[in-house]
């Protein structure tokens, strides 16, 4: 299957799942955009289908002139020397939400739900939320992080509603 085509499929996916009537996610109530922006290890999350299988899972993030979010993920498929796998999404951060809601586009026009539920005071981790509670993120300025620090994420993830046996540990492995 072509890139394009799994990008489409991934936003159809996001979107679809989006219609089920959710409490809002609770939300950072203010985010420093370029602080925010730069590399972020996937540690964990409740994978889309995209992401199944990941390895060496990152999220780079560069603010563009116009305000938009330039993404990119990339990942090895299936192991560690897997195929590398490079999708290019933008976000557009939603006004009046303290920068801390975004909507993120795969493919025009559908913006998927992005919630940047929390961040530590350090912008050294933080998860990635949607209403739907469907998909989460668990992400770090790291590859690893330490068991307490991982355990406290995972209860965050917990008193926002989602379903933590869902939760998959992402293999990291960085020379």
């Amino acid at each position: 299957m072509t890139m394009r085509l799994h990008s489409v499929l991934f936003a159809v996916l996001l979107v679809g799942c989006s219609t089920t009537p959710s409490a809002p996610m609770p939300r950072e109530t203010s985010i420093d955009l370029p602080r925010f922006m730069g590399e972020w290890y996937v540690i964990a999350n409740i994978p889309t289908f995209i992401e199944r299988n990941a390895y060496n899972a990152v999220e780079s993030y560069e603010l563009a002139p116009d305000g938009t979010v330039l993404t990119t993920f990339t990942f090895h498929k299936g192991a560690f020397d897997g195929p590398l796998k490079r999708h290019t999404p933008k976000g557009f951060v939603r006004p009046d939400t303290g920068n801390a809601v975004w909507g993120m586009q795969f493919v025009w026009p559908i913006k998927a739900e992005y919630v940047i539920a929390y961040v530590d005071p350090a912008y050294r981790e933080t998860i990635i939320a949607r209403s739907a509670r469907d998909y989460v993120w668990i992400m770090a300025r790291t590859p690893d992080l330490p068991p307490a620090e991982y355990a406290a994420l995972v209860e965050r993830v917990a008193k926002l509603g989602y379903d933590v046996s869902k939760l998959q540990r992402v293999p990291q492995r960085w020379r």
